[in-house]
C-alpha cells in the first residue's frame, strides 16, 4: 500500500484538513510519482487514503503502490 512507506516506494505524499463553509472537516490527500499526480478529498482521513490508492490503481494496474 502507498501508506506503508511512501518514500521507499518513491512517492511524494501529502494531506491536509480544511473546514468547508458549513463547518465540516474535509481531508485532501495527494500523491505523485513519475510525473503523475493524484488528488482526492473525503470526510475522513482513512477514506481519503483508500480513495487515493483506488484512484492510482484505476489509472493503471501496472502503476504499483509498492516498490
Amino acid at each position: 500500500m502507498i501508506g506503508d512507506d511512501p518514500s521507499k516506494a518513491a512517492w511524494s505524499l501529502g494531506y491536509v484538513s480544511v473546514i468547508d463553509s458549513e463547518g465540516r472537516t474535509i481531508w485532501i490527500a495527494d500523491a505523485h510519482r513519475d510525473g503523475k499526480r493524484f488528488v482526492v478529498h473525503a470526510d475522513e482521513l482513512l477514506t481519503a487514503f483508500v480513495e487515493l490508492e483506488s484512484a492510482i490503481r484505476a489509472f493503471s494496474p501496472a502503476f504499483r503502490c509498492t516498490p
